[in-house]
């Protein structure tokens, strides 16, 4: 065989294997290849441009080939292109983002912890709770509780986490000590009649009800995202925060913030707790933080909690927990750079300004026959579709497929489709994008 033959014959089995597939359809279907990007688009091997309408991941918040960040990468690499932070050694771009990442973060005089990706950030998370309460005295509280439909990442303890139940039985997941609870959901979970206060009350009641049930004192965390993007937009009710805090604060249990998605502007603020009205004890942080050009993460954690970490490791001589990439000077470079264009760009005035006309496009599409009803928070919006006699799941995938054939990258959840655009995406741009969206629409139909 020769070498074209080859190549070719690689393009239908290959050799990688592709995450979030059907794995046996990669032996028969050619992945759509994307070469490069500008801006709010992407380009594919033969050149057709696609609007990245869900921000890959809902991550590129700037956008495709922003220069700033590849100079910023450039210049780092030119520098210094690696060193550990660990040992009592650093570099000092990465103290420099540490600090700002701490002076950003909700909580006082806040530490800082790196990783590289968010599923690692929420392992690391995990794996401090643990240590913090057995130095603290309390080896008793390491049960922590997530929402089912919320994504917070692959490995064992976050994949665990993670409340896509469909698919835990095959990994022998969750692990030990991982409870669910609902997902706030009240446009899907809420009863004829049932006010937004009284939904709340009843989650509320629900997550008091598991508490009570596995023992108060073996419960350390609630894990939850300010507004899950990956449970299908599910904007949680009014009320819901407020209470939710109270009731973990009575029983003394910590709340954790994935901020992985929500994150540096995606809902009109610098991170979701704001945007909701949240106090957690720690978050994490990743995606946004560096636009998705380098692969970095990281835990920000209140003072009370870092002090457990302390007591733990002055215990044992060594707090045995780093990592080679963890606080790499290249990422950090970028995510500092990332943090300075959004002040000088005022791109979290640009979201506020920009987000009713977003929210408006989507509420346009509710007159179309497949369309019942549209949310957005920010730049992140869903809309659901709905047909007679359709198989669940059905019509979200039909109209995903039309989208990419007209040029723009949604995420299905379902039957419903996510969108989370570059936040710097224009009006005009956002015009385009819900032209392409209504021809996907209309073509389904």
């Amino acid at each position: 065989m020769s070498g074209t033959e080859t190549e070719r014959a690689n393009r239908i089995d290959p050799t990688l294997a592709f995450g979030f597939t059907n794995l046996p359809d990669n032996r028969q279907r050619e992945p759509l290849r994307i070469v490069r990007g500008k801006g709010v688009f992407i380009f594919d091997e033969r050149g057709k441009d696609y609007i990245e309408g869900a921000s890959s991941f809902y991550c590129t918040s700037l956008g495709f080939s922003e220069e700033e960040l590849i100079e910023a990468a450039v210049k780092q690499m030119r520098e210094l292109p690696f060193y550990v932070t660990a040992a009592y050694r650093s570099v000092p771009v990465v103290e420099q983002l540490a600090e700002r990442l701490a002076a950003m973060a909700p909580m006082a005089n806040a530490k800082v912890a790196f990783a590289a990706t968010g599923s690692e950030a929420n392992d690391a998370l995990l794996k401090f709770l643990w240590y913090h309460n057995n130095a603290m005295g309390k080896p008793k509280r390491k049960k922590v509780i997530a929402r089912l439909g919320s994504y917070h990442g692959g490995t064992i303890a976050t994949a665990s986490l993670t409340g896509w139940v469909k698919y835990h039985a095959g990994f022998d997941l969750p692990m030990a000590g991982i409870l669910h609870t609902a997902q706030p959901d009240y446009v899907q979970l809420g009863a004829p009649g049932e006010s937004e206060e009284a939904f709340a009350d009843r989650m509320v009641a629900d997550l008091r009800a598991l508490i009570e049930r596995e023992d108060p004192e073996t419960i350390g965390a609630f894990f939850a995202e300010p507004v899950s993007v990956s449970a299908a937009l599910a904007l949680p009710p009014k009320t819901y925060w407020e209470k939710i805090t109270a009731l973990l604060a009575e029983y003394e249990i910590r709340l954790f913030d994935d901020e992985v998605v929500t994150g540096f502007g995606r809902t009109g603020n610098t991170f979701g707790a704001e945007t909701y009205g949240m106090a957690p004890d720690c978050m994490t942080v990743a995606k946004a933080l560096t636009s998705a050009y380098q692969p970095l993460s990281a835990v920000l954690m209140s003072e009370e909690f870092y002090e457990g970490l302390e007591r733990g490791s002055e215990t044992v001589g060594m707090f045995s927990h780093a990592g080679t990439y963890h606080g790499h000077p290249v990422p950090a470079a970028v995510a500092l750079r990332v943090l300075e264009l959004m002040e000088e760009r005022d791109i979290l005035g640009h979201v506020r300004a920009i987000s009713p006309h977003f929210a408006a496009s989507l509420a346009k599409v509710e007159d179309h026959p497949l369309v019942s009803r549209s949310r957005s928070v920010g730049l992140a919006g869903a809309v659901d579709l709905t047909k007679d006699g359709a198989e669940a799941g059905a019509l979200g995938a039909e109209v995903a497929a039309r989208c990419e054939a007209n040029g723009l990258f949604i995420r299905p959840s379902g039957d419903t489709i996510v969108m989370a655009p570059p936040l710097i995406i224009t009006p005009g741009e956002i015009d385009e994008m819900f032209r392409r969206f209504r021809l996907a629409l209309d073509e389904t139909l």
